[in-house]
């Protein structure tokens, strides 16, 4: 169970690294791709997170 929450953490701080990458990538001027696309994928990439950080935290209390 340990080896799964430790995938699911992983990931979900693999996420917020996209998240960032891309909200910079949103704050500079003049970038391809659009800003609404950029802001559209670091909020699926957030909802994402969310799913994979609750999946972790039930995980470990549910232990």
């Amino acid at each position: 169970m340990t080896a799964a929450a430790a995938f699911f953490f992983l990931t979900s701080g693999l996420l917020v690294g996209g998240i960032l990458y891309n909200l910079a990538l949103y704050k500079k001027p003049g970038m391809y791709p659009p800003k609404r696309l950029l802001i559209k994928r670091a909020s699926s990439l957030a909802s994402g997170l969310g799913i994979f950080l609750f999946l972790g935290l039930l995980i470990i209390f549910l232990k």
